[in-house]
């Protein structure tokens, strides 16, 4: 690439930052509340593993925390569509800063037991349920279509930099300082979030919140108020699977990946701490590293996306790089190498990238802005609804029967769904 051609892909990748206040302030919002979050989640299976040694408690501590987001997910894509988006942002962010300085005040006093982690993950799970599907409906409004392809690509390239050193920084403070650090920095990013989300709050009054406003005046004069809500709540739960039973790509792609997400989730979240803790036996210094470089190749996976403001053959992109994910983490069982392994996570991170900007795109531009939430929130609960068992199932067997074999087998189960995928030809057509 000459210098002329990297410069013209550089303001492409910046353009949203220079034109629109509104997507700054989000992208920070999110940006500052995502690093506290990446340090926790490195420090939070070393805590559990430490308080109990078994990989079936990592994943009922992770069932746990899925079941409740995945409950309200289906109300809460109605909720989201009805009320003000950025409201709930703020709300669920207040609960959340609240849980995190709780937990961390509970390791600092030497109170923490897993009843009370359990509690608090259930309760964090259920504002996450609540927080997607608003900040992706909000997302899908402030990210026009001038901007698109690169405001989800700076967005998604920023937050994978963030975790690139959030792992980091957690290794360091498990190592080097105590848990309950990192759980009050992370409730500190969430103070800060909030005044991000203040900020554009009042900066940015959105065609959702105007339309809003609109129908709470008309319905105020409406003689047949009740049955007019019934009426509208039925149609809107309805709304949401009628577009997605339209769009063979979409709703195929979450069949498909409600299954994946078992296989590829299960190794990430339960295994791979267990993999490097206690099958390799390496320091949390080099695991956050690892996670870390799941970060860098989701970060170069944006570039290469946001250079360009449109992409054919989007099908094959998307699944190929869910493919290549599904390698690398084949690959974790055959390495051993610090160096290699921090390299395969790369290649899992470059992978997943591809394929979640594929999808994140394909959504804005085929859903309507004013039923994003509703969608949404049915493909958050497509890709979650079975991890809770998926958790749970993946805890068991490696207890049972080893987690190399765990791994191997949930990794190959998911490169096999992939290609049935891409023998569909509305996937792989997709452009």
């Amino acid at each position: 690439m000459n210098e002329a051609s990297a410069s013209s892909a550089l303001q492409q990748l910046l353009q949203p930052l220079r034109q629109s206040k509104a997507f700054l302030y989000l992208w920070l919002g999110q940006l500052i509340a995502v690093l506290g979050s990446s340090v926790t989640m490195i420090i939070l299976p070393i805590v559990i593993y430490n308080l109990t040694g078994s990989a079936t408690l990592m994943g009922l501590a992770m069932t746990i925390y899925m079941l409740p987001n995945v409950i309200v997910l289906p109300i809460s894509g109605w909720i989201v569509d009805r009320t003000d988006r950025i409201r709930l942002i703020l709300f669920t962010n207040t609960v959340r800063f609240v849980l995190m300085m709780t937990v961390a005040i509970l390791i600092f006093t030497g109170h923490l037991s897993m009843p009370l982690l359990y509690i608090a993950l259930a309760l964090y799970g259920l504002m996450d349920g609540i927080f997607n599907p608003a900040y992706a409906a909000l997302r899908a409004e402030i990210f026009t279509p001038d901007i698109r392809n690169a405001a989800n690509a700076l967005s998604q390239m920023s937050i994978q930099g963030v975790r690139l050193l959030g792992p980091a920084v957690g290794g360091l403070i498990i190592t080097f300082a105590s848990a309950g650090s990192g759980f009050a920095l992370d409730s500190l990013t969430y103070l800060l979030s909030l005044i991000c989300f203040l900020l554009l709050s009042k900066h940015f009054v959105s065609a959702h919140r105007q339309k809003l406003t609109a129908a709470t005046i008309t319905s105020t004069h409406s003689s047949n108020t009740k049955v007019s809500n019934w009426a509208t709540i039925k149609m809107d739960f309805s709304e949401g699977f009628r577009i997605l039973m339209g769009q063979q790509w979409l709703w195929i792609t979450i069949v498909i990946f409600s299954l994946l997400n078992i296989c590829y989730q299960g190794i990430i979240v339960v295994l791979i701490p267990w993999l490097f803790k206690a099958h390799y036996g390496l320091t949390p210094v080099i695991y956050g590293l690892a996670m870390a470089g799941v970060g860098a190749g989701a970060v170069l996976a944006a570039i290469v996306f946001g250079s360009r403001s449109r992409w054919h053959r989007r099908g094959w992109i998307g699944y190929g790089g869910a493919l290549l994910s599904g390698v690398a983490l084949l690959l974790l069982t055959v390495v051993s190498s610090p160096p290699l392994l921090i390299g395969v996570m790369v290649l899992e991170g470059f992978g997943m990238m591809m394929f979640a900007l594929v999808w994140e795109t394909s959504l804005q531009e085929l859903v309507p802005t004013e039923s994003f939430g509703r969608v949404v929130s049915l493909d958050m609960l497509g890709s979650f609804a079975l991890l809770p068992v998926g958790y749970l199932l993946v805890g068991w067997l490696a207890d049972h029967m080893g987690g190399i074999w765990t791994i191997t087998l949930f990794g190959s189960a998911g490169i096999a769904l992939l290609i049935i995928g891409l023998c569909i030809p509305g996937i792989r057509r997709f452009d």
